[in-house]
This record gives structure tokens, sequence and C-alpha cells, in this order.
């Protein structure tokens, strides 16, 4: 392929045309493959939702770079294969115990909650950590709920709030997630019930050699007066060198936050950075004086695309969303966020951060929507971002659109290089320049990494940023 026919980070130039038939095709006989042994396929309401989920997915297919809000994502390199289903590998009943150690590692310290293991898309138990129970409360897997008899509590909260509320514009991906998914986690807060401790719900990818995908679906629902604090972690598992075939996750979470409800969900995202692809749906419903936060981090994958979006549907609702995407090497990092203001009185921060180096590429889109009769709405955004050598680039574009004449609302990006005088000043002290660079980038980043709601969260933000490696390559 000529210089010409390549993207700057070195992916192929994205030209206008939508999924080809063959990739189409290899999902559509999936589906009627797959469907009759799908989790709940015995019941009417998920045959019915899963079956309007593929004729989505069979309209749309995937984004096609025509689309505003994809031009800048190298949908090719991630739709190119028809992969196959990580499930459907054959088991392999030793993995669990001889990445013991490994997966151990990636719990959350310092806190003795729930942590639910899911390698390739399947729930592993006995890797998993039973946490100190709430009354009434759920923190397991989706398929085994999925699985219980019809009409009985476990079964009714699925059929209450699984795909209830589609995102806005719809995607291909999360069409595609609902249409087959097999397993995931469901976490569940009966009114005025809390969890004590964090509930962590940890997903590991190994990468063999053929193109495979997992589709984890998480379901969140805090009823009103309840509080929970979530994390989600996405890693790789074994060698994960160039040559192994690639991964793709294609994730989706639902949140249901009731009246007077605090949720709080975490992401940590470290899958491997030459053969994992990531693409994430994030989609969350608020009601009246509900309060959510939302803190992710995106720090691995060759690819990663994440989509978040929080309507606050119930007066006095807000919402906070943080974020820091840490790439070098030929990364690729998109975070499109959209808050919509429908009701009054609602508040909405917004602050991303993105430290970017080699030949990697940032993208930040970030919408804020305020209804006609979402009178004083006060939302601020904000982007910033950290550029290390001269090959690194980013495009944001922070978005406001305003049907409300009294609210207070303001957004502002900047894209900014290393500060050589403050390089100068800590040079001339006697810190050498890599090591001087290193504390620059983490103090730019410490901001978000000490606003982590969950301390154990913050402890790997630490370890995370102090190890990895911000060289310029200027």
């Amino acid at each position: 392929m000529s210089a010409d026919t390549r993207a700057s980070n070195g992916y192929p130039r994205m030209t206008i045309t939508h999924t080809t038939d063959r990739i189409i095709d290899h999902y559509r006989s999936a589906f009627f493959a797959r469907a009759p042994r799908l989790p709940g396929a015995e019941a009417d309401w998920l045959r019915q939702r899963r079956r309007g989920a593929f004729d989505r997915f069979s309209k749309l297919g995937f984004p096609s770079p025509d689309r505003e809000d994809w031009k800048y994502t190298p949908i090719d390199a991630i739709t190119e294969h028809p992969y196959r289903f990580a499930d459907d590998r054959p088991p392999d009943d030793s993995l669990p115990e001889r990445h013991r150690n490994t997966i151990e590692a990636l719990y959350l310290p310092d806190t003795d909650g729930y942590c639910l293991v899911f390698i390739d898309g399947r729930h592993v138990p006995e890797l998993s950590r039973a946490g100190i129970p709430a009354a009434g409360a759920v923190a397991g897997s989706l398929a085994e709920n999925l699985a219980a008899p019809t009409g009985t509590p476990a079964a009714r909260i699925p059929d209450r709030y699984l795909d209830r509320y589609p995102p806005a514009p719809v995607s291909g991906f999360a069409a595609l997630n609902s249409a087959l998914f097999t397993d995931g986690a469901l976490i569940y807060l009966p009114a005025g019930t809390r969890f004590p401790e964090p509930v962590q719900l940890l997903f590991v990818s190994t990468h063999g050699e053929e193109p495979a995908i997992s589709l984890p679906r998480i379901l969140i629902v805090a009823e009103p007066g309840s509080a929970v604090d979530v994390v989600e972690s996405f890693a790789s598992l074994g060698d994960a060198a160039t040559g192994n075939a690639p991964h793709l996750t294609n994730a989706v979470t639902e949140i249901a936050v009731g009246a007077n409800a605090r949720v709080s969900h975490c992401k940590l995202q470290t899958e491997a950075e030459h053969t994992a692809l990531h693409v994430a749906t994030v989609r969350v419903h608020q009601a009246e004086d509900s309060r959510f936060f939302s803190h992710s981090v995106s720090a691995g994958a060759r690819i990663a695309r994440n989509d978040i979006e929080a309507v606050i549907d119930g007066e006095g609702g807000e919402c906070t969303l943080d974020g820091l995407y840490l790439a070098g090497g030929r990364q690729h990092v998109d975070y499109h966020t959209r808050i919509e203001h429908a009701k009054p009185n609602g508040a909405s921060q917004e602050l991303y951060k993105g430290i970017l180096t080699g030949r990697a590429h940032g993208v930040f889109n970030g919408e804020v929507y305020v209804h006609p009769h979402a009178q004083h709405t006060d939302a601020k955004q904000r982007n910033e971002n950290l550029l290390l050598s001269k090959n690194a680039q980013v495009d944001t574009k922070p978005q406001l659109d305003i049907f409300a004449d009294d609210v207070q609302c303001a957004h502002g990006a900047t894209v900014g290089q290393m500060d050589e005088n403050m390089l100068f000043y800590l040079r001339s002290r006697g810190i050498a320049a890599d090591e001087a660079e290193k504390l620059l980038t983490y103090g730019f980043a410490g901001e978000i990494v000490h606003r982590a709601p969950v301390p154990g969260l913050e402890t790997k933000l630490v370890q995370l940023r102090l190890s990895s490696d911000t060289t310029s390559d200027r």
C-alpha cells in the first residue's frame, strides 16, 4: 500500500463504503445458528428483543466514515475480519489454574468486595470472589439470571431493564451485542440498599491463531435511594505479541439510576496494545435527584472506541464524566460522549485528558444537549491534551446544543506540548530528562487519577501512570 493511502497513524485510510455483504452474512448465519442456545432462549421477551436487535444490525451494519461521529475511527481495521466467537472455542479447563496469579494481580487492592471474572466471555466462578452481600441485592452472572424461571425476581430484573434505552444514534456495534451476547454481569440493588465495597467486573481476553470476538453485556440497576461503586476492568492474558490474531471486545453497559440513587461506574482498559480491538457502549438513564459518576481510563488496545451516553431524565439529576486516555506507538483511542439534559435543574461536569506519544491518535467528541424545557441547567465540559512527540495527533470537538434560555453552559479544549521551561527547571535541579518528563506528565494526569471514586482504583492508576513509558520520539 502506498504511503498516500495511509493515514498518519499508519492505518489504511477509510473509504466511504459500507460493511461488506460477506461480513453481514457471517453474523446473520451466526445469529440463526446460535439463537436457540443463547442464554434466556426460552423467554419470549428476550427472543423478541434479540431478534429486534439483529434486525437493527442487519439494517445498520457497522458505521461508515461518512458518519460525522465515526470519521476519525479506523473502522476498516475493526470490521475486516469475520470474527469467530471466543466462547465457541473448546474450554481450556487448565487455564484458570495456570493463570491464577496473573488474574489475581488484576483484582482491586484494599477491598474485600465482589470480583466477577470472565475469560473470553465466560464467567469463571473458581477465579471470582464473593463479597459482602447486601439484603436483596444481586451481583452475578447475567446468563445465570436469564436462566432463572420466568416470573421469578431474578428473571424480572433483566425483563424490565435490558435493552430498555437504546443509544442515540443507534449503533450497529451495540445492536450486534444485544442480539448475540452470551454472558456478562447483573448488578441489582433494591431501594435503600448499598454494597459496602466496590463490585469489580474483570473481563480477560486471550489471543489465539484466528480472530475472535467477545460480547460482554453488563446491566446495573440502582433502585431509589440505593448506592453502588462498580469497576469494569478489561485486560489481555498470555502472549499478546504482534504476530497473534486480533481479539475484538464489543461491550455494552446499561445503567439505570433511580431517584435519589448514586452510582459510580469506573472503567480501566489495559488490553494488548498490538492485537486487541475494543469497542464499548455505555448508556445511562437517570431519575430525579440521582447522582452518576463515570471514571474511564483507556491505556491499552490497538484501537479503542468508547461511547458514553447519559440521559438526565429527572429534575435535579447530576452527572459527572471523567476520563484519561494514554496512547503511544500506533494506538488509536476515541471517546465520544453525550449528556442529554431532559429535565430542569440538572447539572453535569465533564473532564477528559489525553497523553499521546509516538504516532498515536486521540479523538474526543463531547456533546451536551439541553432540551427546551430543561431550564436552570448547569453544564461544564473540558478536554485537555498533552502531545509528547511530533507525530502524535488529536482531534477534539467539544459541542453544546442548547435549546433552553436560562442555563449556564461552558466548554473548552486545549492541545499542547511539554512545557520546555518546566523541563529546563527540573533538569537544572539534577533530574534526568526522562524522569522530568514523567513527573510533568504525571502531574498533568494527576487531576483525573486522584478523582477516582474508588481508593483501590486510584492505587491501580498510580501504578499504571508510573509504569507507563512516556519517552518522546521528538
